[in-house]
Formats: C-alpha cells, structure tokens, sequence
C-alpha cells in the first residue's frame, strides 16, 4: 500500500433533503477541515495522498455495483474504531459492496461526523453514542438510524499522578475530553458531577475545568502541563500512560458487566430508504471484520495499528498499542440498553433538554445478516423501528 490514491472525480452535487448539496457542504464545511480529516485505503485502492483533505474514492471491487454508485463513509483513527479499521485494511467492505464505489473520511469526534451526516456529505459512519443521541434528538427522530454496534469499552480517565491520586484531588485541575458534546464528554461531566463538582457543560469551566482537546495535541498538551489529565478513548489513553500518567478511571467499571457502547454504526435516514442493499452489504462487511477480530486478535491488532499509522502518519509503540488494544471489545450487538443510560447522562449533564429514543434503531438489516450466518439475532431494547 506504498502507492497514491487518484483523487475522486467530480461528481453532480448530491443534495440532502431539507440540506445543502453535498458540495456545498463540503465548501462551506470548516469544522470539518479543522478536524483533520484525511483519507484513508483498503482493498483494491492504494495509499492515501495526505496532502489532501477531503474524501477519498477507493478503488470499486469487482462486479456490478449495487443501487448506488458511491457511498461515503467516516470513522475515527481511533482503535475503539477497530472494526472499521480491520474491515477496511482487509477489503472487507469494499469486497461486499462489489462494483460501488467507497469513499471514507476520518473524523476527529463525533460531532464533527454528525455534522457531516446531515450536512449529506456522509451517508454512514462509525461513531460515538453521544453525537447519534444529540443528532437523533434535536432532528425530531429523522436525521439518523443506528444499524450495528461495533466496540464496547476502550475507555479511561488517565491522570497526572504528581498532581491526582484520588477523586478528591481533582478539584482546580484541568481534564480534557475531545470535544465538546462527544461520547467521553458527557462521560466526563457526567462523573465529575457525581464526584460533587460544578461544572459548567458549555464552556467546561468550573471546579474542574473540562478542556476539550483534539487527540493530535493531547499528548504535547499533557507534556507542557497544560491539562492534568484526559478522559479518552484508546489510542489516546495509553499514549498518556506511556508518558507517565496513571489510569485513575476505566469506564468499563462503571457499568454492569464492564459492557457499553464505545462506537456503533448510523446510517442517514434517506440513505437507507433509498439504498438498502447498500446498507446491509456493509452490515455483511462488518460482521466479518467483527468475526475477524474475534478468531485473531493478534493479527487484528496489527492491522488496525498499520492501518492507524497509514492514516495519522504516527505509529504506535508496541507496548502503547497492547495496553490500547486489551481494554476493547468488538462486537455487532449495539448494546441497546446502555445506549439509554447513556442519553439519560446527557439529559442530567445540561446538554440535552430530553432524549426520547423510540425508533432510533434500525436493527433489522443486522439480524438478516446474521441469521444468513446462523447467529441469533441482536436486540434493540424497545427502541427499534
């Protein structure tokens, strides 16, 4: 994969319903471009040129394409991302989508990626539940479907240990998450508020302050002394242990069963109306990565990681990458019932007014694929279509 990726070619602007085209979206998109996106490769396609920072087509797999020509994909750099990581670096996706095209982009957060999603300038992507419950929520229940899971846990809070030992010491210390509204955000405010400290969810300032802190500064943000800590999903995590913070917090111990929902995968609602054979071979894609990831771990984990370092440029140590890697279970059940819990911190933390999640999850795809593989069947916790 040492070769440049063509860059894609121009297309008739594709519009969103009720949204901009998908030209528009991307010209006027600066949150986006200041998320560092960039491009990413996988089967039949060669390296990404990291010069550019939009989409990226990947090479078709053989075939007749499917309903539609081309789908647009995100995910995060993040090993919590694994099974995006692993199916994409296998061919995995591309293989089930035959002769339709594949454009993925990475993402730095959530809300980065929501907003991508109904701009239209995605049609799915692996993400956070905490940006798929604000989407979810402030569109009315139109903007999105939950489809699939994908990782549970990979989650830590990672101090300082010159300046934190205990909950208690974290009063007037300064602890970041990625963004704002994300997943380990809401996390975060949601602990620190049980913790007795005030918070203020907007503007992260407070007791203790909430600074959010893009994964590609974190660590020289934690050398300088400029936060004390992080609360964050793995890579990040244990690259701030290899630089000498301690795990004061694995979020895993926070939930029955160490079990949660880290990452699953949304669809935008008019995508899957109008192209559900599309959808369900990428179901088919992740169940096998998914499968994949189980029956080798080891040989998982190397390719997530060069398939990290193909994206980012940075490569992961060995001992990072183990200690990153261990705290994650990929999984296709999406974890329903902890996704519920999760809307209800959101709602306590101040930065949701309600969250009615009836009919955010389209789970029956999913169980098709699955019962073609003699598996049983996910649920959806009352909360399906």
């Amino acid at each position: 994969m040492g070769l440049t990726v063509p860059r894609p070619q121009p297309e008739p602007p594709r519009r969103a319903p009720g949204g901009p085209t998908r030209r528009a979206a991307l010209r006027g998109g600066a949150a986006l471009a200041a998320t560092g996106l960039v491009a990413s490769c996988g089967y039949g396609s060669r390296s990404p040129d990291r010069a550019g920072s939009g989409p990226v087509e990947l090479t078709a797999g053989t075939g007749p394409p499917l309903s539609a020509g081309t789908v647009r994909v995100g995910h995060f750099a993040n090993l919590t991302h694994g099974t995006a990581l692993v199916g994409l670096r296998r061919g995995l996706f591309q293989k089930e989508l035959g002769g339709t095209r594949l454009r993925t982009q990475v993402f730095g957060a959530g809300p980065s990626a929501i907003e991508a999603l109904n701009a239209g300038a995605l049609d799915l992507a692996w993400i956070g539940p905490s940006p798929t419950v604000n989407s979810w929520t402030r569109s009315g229940g139109t903007s999105l479907r939950i489809v699939a899971g994908a990782a549970s846990g990979g989650v830590r809070l990672v101090v300082n240990p010159a300046r934190i030992r205990t909950a208690a010491d974290l009063r007037g210390s300064r602890i970041a998450s990625p963004q704002l509204g994300n997943t380990q955000d809401v996390a975060l405010l949601t602990y620190l508020a049980e913790q007795g400290y005030e918070v203020d969810p907007a503007t992260g300032a407070g007791e203790v302050s909430v600074v959010r802190t893009d994964h590609k500064v974190l660590p020289g943000a934690y050398r300088s002394g400029s936060v004390d800590g992080a609360w964050v999903s793995e890579p990040a995590a244990a690259q701030l242990t290899a630089l000498g913070a301690e795990v004061l917090l694995d979020e895993r111990s926070r939930w029955p069963g160490g079990a949660f929902v880290t990452t699953h995968l949304v669809v935008a609602q008019p995508f899957l109306t109008a192209h559900p054979d599309v959808v369900e071979a990428l179901l088919r894609g992740s169940v096998a990565a998914n499968a994949a990831i189980a029956a080798a771990p080891q040989r998982a984990r190397a390719d997530a990681a060069a398939y990290t370092e193909l994206l980012t440029g940075g490569r992961l140590e060995p001992a990072v990458l183990d200690r990153a890697w261990d705290g994650i279970d990929f999984l296709d059940d999406p974890l329903a019932t902890t996704l519920r819990a999760q809307a209800a911190h959101a709602v306590a933390a101040g930065l949701l007014k309600e969250a009615d999640l009836r009919g955010v999850y389209d789970l029956r795809p999913l169980n098709r694929v699955l019962a073609a593989a003699g598996r049983p069947p996910v649920p959806d916790a009352g909360l399906g279509s």
